[in-house]
């Protein structure tokens, strides 16, 4: 034979010379969950090895992520129960929790590229990403808040904001009041292929936000969040978010999506990003801990297949620990 494939498998050195997809520092978005508190590390049960930190314990772990070469972070908050209501009015507080969290990474590392969570779910006493009204959720209303959470943490100094929300026209509203307030510069990630997936579980348990099980409230997210079904209906809402001012577009989840990633790439011009979700970590480091998969080789052939998939950035819970393997 004149040609053997296996020539260029045939040791460790060429595999590496002729990798088509390679990971690095530079891919990930280190999503953080901050509470209040003093001296708060807590581990979340559904995802060990995954914590929420108090403000003071925030800035350590800011500065731990930039020596590892992690250069984003993604912030979300745990909101008091006292401070949610139906209206996310907690979440326009200019001292409010993700706000000053906002500031406590900037003033840590300056150079960290910091985005953030814009969503109401957090903020409702339903846990759902916008106002509820007689069974639903309006959408123009909450698309109106959202922008003004956006300018708050623009006002705080966020890089990017990031919603999560899945409202109709929300990315013209956010992208419009920016603009009008003077944020230029401010960008916008948007989820704009976010399924109504059933891999969120250990996130809502990290943040309290699940919905609420009460008469006359949704028990779901599927009226705003995608059916996880459909192929064609994520290129429709992407490339409707970048006509509305999208800087970055986002699949979530992230494995079982990467078909979409891959639509996606193939017909946008802008950077693709996958969220790896909690639901995903928590597979793995519970069939881990059983002996059941080899922890590294299992999460670095995941994270490799999103990468290849189409990703440009990759949101994942195990950035820190790839990082340390890599390096």
């Amino acid at each position: 034979m004149l040609r053997r494939n296996r020539r260029l498998r045939s040791s460790a050195a060429i595999r590496s010379l002729v990798r088509e997809t390679i990971i690095s520092p530079d891919d990930f978005l280190v999503p953080i969950f901050v509470v209040e508190g003093k001296g708060v590390k807590e581990e979340i049960a559904s995802m060990p090895g995954y914590y929420r930190y108090s403000l003071d314990l925030l800035a350590s772990e800011a500065k731990e992520i930039w020596s590892l070469g992690l250069k984003s972070v993604l912030l979300f908050v745990k909101v008091p129960e006292h401070l949610k209501d139906n209206s996310g009015k907690e979440a326009l507080n200019p001292n409010g929790l993700m706000q000053r969290a906002i500031k406590t990474v900037k003033d840590a590392v300056p150079e960290m590229l910091v985005m953030t969570d814009v969503a109401l779910d957090p903020y409702s006493k339903y846990g759902h990403d916008g106002i509820v009204s007689e069974g639903k959720i309006i959408n123009d209303d909450s698309s109106a808040i959202l922008a003004e959470m956006s300018l708050t943490h623009a006002i705080a100094g966020a890089d990017f904001v990031a919603p999560s929300d899945m409202m109709d026209g929300r990315i013209f509203e956010i992208r419009t009041l920016l603009e009008d307030e003077g944020f230029h510069d401010t960008g916008i990630m948007s989820y704009s292929a976010k399924y109504a997936s059933a891999f969120y579980g250990p996130f809502r348990d990290a943040l309290d936000s699940a919905p609420v099980d009460l008469k006359d409230i949704p028990k779901d997210k599927q009226s705003y969040q995608m059916d996880f079904a459909n192929r064609d209906e994520a290129i429709r809402e992407t490339l409707m978010d970048i006509e509305e001012g999208a800087d970055i577009v986002m699949v979530k989840p992230g494995l079982c999506y990467l078909d979409i990633v891959r639509d996606i790439r193939n017909v946008v011009d802008v950077p693709v990003a996958v969220y790896q979700v909690s639901g995903e970590y928590a597979m793995l480091k519970a069939a881990a801990e059983k002996g059941w998969l080899n922890h590294d080789a299992v999460m670095m052939e995941q994270i490799t297949a999103i990468k290849r998939a189409g990703a440009h950035i990759i949101a994942s819970y195990f950035a820190k620990d790839v990082v340390k393997l890599i390096s």
